[in-house]
């Protein structure tokens, strides 16, 4: 509530002008003083619920069978321990990737695992693995029964489910932060069990991992076996094809060469190396032709050939004839010619000669036939070499089909060789990939790990906060009212005139009648607020209305005319609720007589005045209840006897019925200058408050403003309250 001493927010939100408006939130309090404001509204809640978390957590703790925990520790690398050299089936980069550690701690809480950890120790017929769970017999199905007898199929599935869920419910994976450490722990009421399962938990895993790399590699195996069969097939039918069409067209290989990466094919035929062979042979006759001709032309001075003049034997001749040439000249020095002895010579000379010419003419035939002999085996070679070269051709055309063949042939090879190559590969490969290893077992826990009554009771009293801040919440919401002077305009958007606090049972009058008491200071301001009202002071004319019943609406009445009264001024105050009539209780006159019969016809509106005890007051009492209290203030009457009252009195209070439900109030509205607008605190939801004054405003009445009423006395110190500093008495000393 705004104090006299602090009249400034009250005042600029009487003046209705947006900057008001911004000054009035500005004023809002600190978010967290709200919190702590709603905290003392719902104390007793809040506490009740914490209380009862508590209480909870405690007999929990005291009730809880004591669990162990039993923790094996395991080291999962990202790149393995290769014992062969011998690349497997995922990539180097699989186990690199962002998700493989998330990977690993889903499979370590895989269902899969825990089936394999239930088969290994036979928990389905392991009846004290369910007895540390808790779990006791709910039926006669021979579930969690001691007989020895076998269990039937249906019995077993139903304790291996399960067992499965027990499995997965108590084991915990925690990754160690930074490292490639994992922590595998398993809790029950056994810490023999708990340590067992925790070491097979880890076993299995491992055990799991390499099964599904013999998997994938024996999946990779079946489908290398079938490419390997199919390609098979294929070489061998290329290789056929290749074969056969060479038997066809007399293709015989002797070698094979590749060009540069292995692009490019040449085959080297029988018929290419023959062709080669007699092109080396005809080369040879040529050069031996050539050299026989020569010899066979060439000729010395003598006109003889050149071998002929080298001819041993002709040189023997020659010489023989040269000797006797020279025995011849001498004997025809001393002798005739036809001396005996000259004609010997001579005789002997010829003989030379023809001898001579014989052996000259022997070697010029050999040379000559030999020339022969050679030209032949050149024509016949050359003949060769072009039948041969035709064949060639035609073998190099049929080649290239059949280099289609032996490439066909040559690529399902490799492709064969490669593929077995991978088949033997992939063989070995699984017996390299271990990536993890056991780095503590789990021991048998010596000391229980739950309940921890410390951790339990921290943990009940943040359950407790939690809850009561939700009830709170959810109480909040649910109080739609309003609760905090501040929120008038924000919420309503229209200015405060004031708050009141909530008095209980107290004497209203009483209350008003002390100037010190808070009511009265409350009203006193309220009185110094309407004063902003109107350009000319307080309004000579206002009605007080409400939403509903009960919120202090006939009192803000008779306290604004009593303070007005106060100051000496002439106060006549109406009760126009003639539905529910309540002045004439409040002052203690009789409702014999009323507005009800001034607005039925009597015009001696004067006679219908009633003094009251309280200073400057005179007041005009209901009256008997009429039959349509709304066709009466319908009529013009009402107006008539305000403006008629005004020449009398300085102001004017009308006590007006309720809006919600009812007519008369927006008809009174239209007879004043204004309407002051009651609301209880904590009462009547925002959108009610919001739907009652549209009605109002739907008949263009002035809403001066709001006066929130019955505020709780702990709110006295936040917003518009009464404990800052300022009070009489005792008062100041409670506030």
């Amino acid at each position: 509530m705004t104090s006299i001493l602090q009249p400034t927010s009250s005042d600029i939100a009487v003046s209705g002008t947006s900057n008001s408006e911004s000054q009035v939130s500005s004023l809002a309090p600190p978010i967290l003083l709200q919190y702590w404001q709603s905290v003392l509204r719902w104390k007793w809640v809040i506490a009740s619920i914490i209380i009862a978390s508590l209480v909870a957590g405690l007999i929990f703790t005291l009730l809880a069978t004591p669990q162990y925990t039993a923790t094996s520790q395991i080291e999962i690398a990202r790149e393995e321990k290769k014992v062969t050299n011998v690349q497997g089936v995922e990539s180097v980069d699989a186990v690199q990737n962002q998700e493989f550690y998330q990977t690993q701690y889903a499979l370590l809480e895989a269902r899969s695992l825990a089936e394999r950890v239930s088969r290994q120790l036979r928990l389905a017929t392991n009846n004290a693995f369910f007895t540390s769970h808790g779990e006791t017999p709910e039926d006669a199905s021979g579930l969690f029964t001691n007989s020895d007898g076998p269990l039937s199929a249906e019995d077993r599935q139903e304790r291996e489910k399960l067992v499965i869920e027990l499995l997965q419910d108590n084991i915990a994976i925690s990754p160690i932060r930074g490292s490639a450490l994992i922590d595998i722990s398993y809790t029950s009421a056994n810490p023999t069990l708990s340590a067992r399962i925790a070491n097979t938990w880890t076993q299995q895993f491992i055990d799991a991992s390499m099964d599904r790399r013999f998997a994938s590699t024996a999946d990779a195996r079946t489908f290398l076996e079938e490419r390997l069969a199919d390609l098979r097939i294929r070489l061998e039918q290329s290789e056929r094809e290749a074969v056969n069409y060479a038997s066809q067209k007399d293709i015989v290989s002797i070698e094979s060469s590749s060009g540069r990466g292995g692009r490019g094919r040449s085959e080297r035929t029988l018929v290419a190396a023959d062709l080669e062979a007699l092109n080396t042979a005809l080369a040879a006759a040529i050069a031996d032709r050539v050299t026989a001709e020569s010899k066979a032309k060439v000729r010395g001075p003598s006109g003889a050939s050149q071998e002929a003049l080298n001819n041993i034997a002709i040189s023997q001749l020659r010489q023989k004839r040269a000797e006797a040439a020279a025995q011849y000249a001498k004997l025809l020095v001393q002798f005739e010619p036809g001396y005996p002895a000259v004609k010997a010579i001579e005789e002997e000379i010829r003989v030379l000669d023809e001898n001579i010419a014989r052996e000259e003419a022997r070697v010029t035939n050999s040379r000559t036939a030999e020339y022969r002999e050679a030209l032949q085996r050149e024509n016949e070679l050359r003949q060769q070499v072009e039948t041969f070269k035709q064949r060639l051709d035609v073998q190099q055309r049929d080649s290239i089909q059949y280099n289609i063949f032996q490439r066909e042939a040559d690529t399902n090879r490799q492709l064969y060789d490669a593929l077995l190559q991978r088949f033997k590969e992939i063989g070995v490969a699984g017996v390299g990939a271990n990536n993890i290893a056991i780095v503590d077992t789990a021991t048998v826990p010596e000391e229980p790990s739950s309940p921890n009554i410390l951790l339990n009771m921290a943990l009940a009293l943040l359950a407790g906060i939690g809850l009561a801040a939700g009830a709170t919440f959810a109480l909040e919401q649910i109080d739609e009212g309003l609760r905090e002077p501040d929120q008038v305009n924000r919420l309503l958007g229209v200015p405060l005139l004031g708050s009141t606090p909530d008095i209980d049972d107290a004497d209203v009058l009483e209350q008003l009648s002390d100037a010190k008491s808070s009511l009265s200071e409350a009203y006193l301001s309220i009185r110094s607020n309407l004063a902003f009202a109107t350009d000319h002071g307080v309004p000579r004319s206002l009605m007080v209305t409400s939403t509903r019943a009960a919120e202090g609406k006939s009192t803000s009445s008779i306290a604004i005319a009593t303070v007005l009264g106060r100051i000496g001024k002439k106060v006549l105050l109406i009760d126009a609720d003639m539905r529910s009539p309540s002045m004439n209780a409040y002052l203690d006159t009789n409702n014999e007589q009323g507005l009800a019969n001034y607005l039925a016809g009597d015009d001696q509106w004067q006679d219908l005045c009633q003094p009251t005890d309280v200073k400057g007051i005179t007041l005009i009492s209901a009256g008997p209840m009429p039959p349509s209290a709304a066709e009466l203030l319908s009529s013009e009457r009402l107006p008539s006897l305000i403006a008629t009252a005004a020449t009398d009195y300085d102001h004017i209070v009308i006590d007006a019925p309720p809006i919600l439900g009812l007519a008369d109030a927006p008809l009174l509205a239209k007879t004043v200058e204004g309407t002051v607008y009651v609301t209880e605190a904590q009462g009547v939801a925002v959108r009610g408050i919001k739907s009652a004054m549209q009605r109002l405003r739907n008949v263009q009445a002035n809403i001066f403003g709001v006066i929130l009423t019955k505020l709780p006395q702990n709110q006295a110190g936040y917003g518009y309250g009464y404990g800052y500093g300022y009070g009489y008495g005792d008062n100041s000393k409670e506030d």
